[in-house]
């Protein structure tokens, strides 16, 4: 279906044309159509699929219809979970709407709070924010809520992950109670819908390419591999096949930082990012990496939601993620906008019941490939129905190792008054068998 059909504006639509966008995806043929209608919507939709569009467009042509020239007002609110989605969700504002006379401001913690106070006093239209900087303002009075007429929560099911429920709670009672609101999410698990009771009336549910299905355009392969061999067969994998541009996902900050270090040290450019370093220094890395400066980037699964490059090929698993639903965002960071992309997975043996989840979860067994030299150790299983008993090992204990002796030693007996007795008795006899010197008359 063309985008055209759905009654956009001529400027929305020359500013789509800007981009190459002609066709609306599954989620935009169903989710436009319903912004237009005003009623509150319960949208599923997996990363990569256009839904950011989806609300974007219909909420862009709302309020330029009813703008009245420099009468600049909040009457939009889009809360996300991280400051990458954030900036992404901003940035497809800001190209949608260029021939709108509409503003847009980005607001996210870690930036400057007085420079964003000063962008919201100049007038503004939308906001696209993190729910804790952007109660922060609120609070603060530098920005006014009563004209809010749209509120969307997008990646709701990561912002109840992240613990920021709280904050939506308190925002939302701040908000006009008349309003549209629109909560979009990958999965529509219980917690979602338990907060969607809260905010949405009567909704609409649509439901399109939602959590149990992965992107059809990204082929998937695991790779068996010892955990000790991860970064080596890491390392090989990028160079063997000479990607040139990568996206590593691990569980953890540190390992984040050390993976980086290797990758570095084996002649691949690679930049971490994670929830530890600043604003600037993750923009930074992130813009080196789309512009082909930097060939790997490892990041934490806090900022999948938030990466969005659309040519991007080649997405490493390094691990399974602590959530088994953060799998599919990994994955989603590829084959995005229609294009084909491939998502490796290195699962070391103790990783095989949480990959069975992510199977489970995806309603598909992904395609298993061993690399001659990577795979792991298997051990024999013992035939028959004796079974070993399982002899427990030593453990260190608070002060390091114990010294171990070769020959079993006999338990001392405790010295008592009568040893010492006895060995004085034994050295006087002693001294009387010694024989006596004579003495001289």
């Amino acid at each position: 279906m063309s985008l055209s059909t759905l009654g956009l504006s001529t400027e929305i639509l020359k500013a789509l044309k800007d981009k190459g966008y002609e066709n609306a995806t599954p989620i935009q043929k169903e989710l436009i159509p319903a912004m237009f209608g005003g009623r509150d919507i319960m949208a599923g939709a997996m990363t990569g699929t256009g839904k950011t569009a989806g609300f974007a467009l219909p909420i862009l042509q709302e309020l330029s219809r009813d703008f009245v020239e420099g009468n600049h007002y909040l009457k939009a609110v889009v809360v996300v979970p991280t400051r990458e989605l954030a900036r992404q969700v901003h940035e497809s504002f800001e190209v949608y709407g260029k021939y709108l006379p509409l503003k847009s401001v980005l607001l996210y913690g870690g930036a400057n709070m007085t420079s964003q106070a000063n962008r919201l006093k100049r007038g503004v239209d939308i906001v696209v924010a993190t729910s804790g900087r952007l109660l922060e303002h609120v609070q603060q009075k530098n920005i006014n809520v009563d004209g809010v007429k749209y509120l969307v929560l997008d990646e709701a099911d990561t912002i109840l992950d992240m613990g920021f429920v709280h904050e939506v709670t308190k925002l939302l009672s701040l908000l006009p109670a008349k309003r549209q609101n629109v909560l979009i999410s990958a999965t529509l698990s219980g917690s979602v819908k338990r907060l969607a009771e809260q905010i949405l009336h009567r909704p609409k549910l649509i439901e399109v390419d939602s959590m149990g299905t992965s992107a059809r355009s990204v082929k998937q392969v695991i790779h068996p591999v010892s955990r000790e061999l991860k970064t080596e067969l890491l390392s090989y994998i990028i160079g063997s096949k000479n990607y040139k541009q990568v996206l590593v996902f691990v569980r953890k900050k540190q390992e984040a930082d050390e993976v980086a270090k290797e990758l570095n040290l084996s002649g691949l450019k690679t930049f971490s990012i994670h929830g530890d370093k600043s604003s600037g220094v993750r923009t930074r890395a992130l813009e080196a990496f789309k512009e082909g400066k930097t060939r790997v980037l490892v990041a934490t699964d806090i900022v999948a939601r938030g990466i969005d490059i659309p040519t991007l090929e080649v997405v490493i698993n390094y691990d399974i993620p602590h959530v088994t639903g953060d799998f599919i965002h990994r994955v989603g960071r590829t084959g995005r906008a229609g294009k084909r992309g491939l998502a490796i997975t290195l699962l070391s043996p103790k990783e095989e019941v949480a990959m069975q989840d992510v199977e489970r979860l995806m309603g598909k067994a992904i395609e298993r490939e061993i690399i001659e030299g990577y795979a792991p150790k298997i051990e024999k299983a013992q035939r028959g129905a004796r079974k070993t008993v399982d002899v427990k090992k030593k453990t260190d204990g608070a002060f390091g190792k114990k010294k171990s002796s070769s020959a079993p030693t006999k338990k001392k007996r405790k010295v008592t008054k009568r040893d010492a007795f006895k060995a004085h008795d034994s050295n006087k006899i002693k001294d009387d068998k010694k024989p006596k010197k004579r003495k001289r008359g």
